[in-house]
């Protein structure tokens, strides 16, 4: 049986101003950094490229045949409700033999939660309490 590639794809809006995406990739390079072992791209919903369908079939031109998709989203709204997941069935349509997951928003994981909330706490100039 052959062994099972996994890529993860940061998946992130997009934007017109191009400036937008530096937060995201600088996650890219900083993921690529600590894990090199790991496949990781960018792909972006509008306004960017390479937007996930051309970023997708990239990889699998590659030979990844399991693709974690995981949203750089605060939190679940109506892209990640709806438009995502037909997204990802057209790519699954397209191309059975391969795995398409969709990961949870970023924003949503606690150590996320966490660190925002320390971040809001440490602008204010507050303790955090013991």
């Amino acid at each position: 049986m052959p062994k099972t590639r996994t890529a993860l794809i940061l998946f992130a809006h997009g934007a017109r101003d191009p400036e937008w995406a530096s937060p995201m990739r600088r996650v890219c390079a900083t993921v690529r950094a600590q894990a090199p072992a790991l496949r990781v791209e960018l792909a972006f919903l509008e306004f960017m490229s390479p937007q996930l369908a051309p970023c997708a079939e990239a990889l699998l031109a590659e030979g990844y045949d399991r693709l974690v998709v995981l949203p750089m989203f605060i939190a679940q709204g109506g892209h990640l409700k709806r438009d995502v997941p037909l997204l990802l069935d057209e790519l699954r349509a397209r191309y059975p033999q391969a795995s398409f997951e969709l990961a949870s928003a970023v924003g949503e994981a606690e150590p996320i939660v966490q660190a925002m909330a320390a971040h809001v706490v440490a602008l204010a100039g507050a303790a955090p309490e013991a």
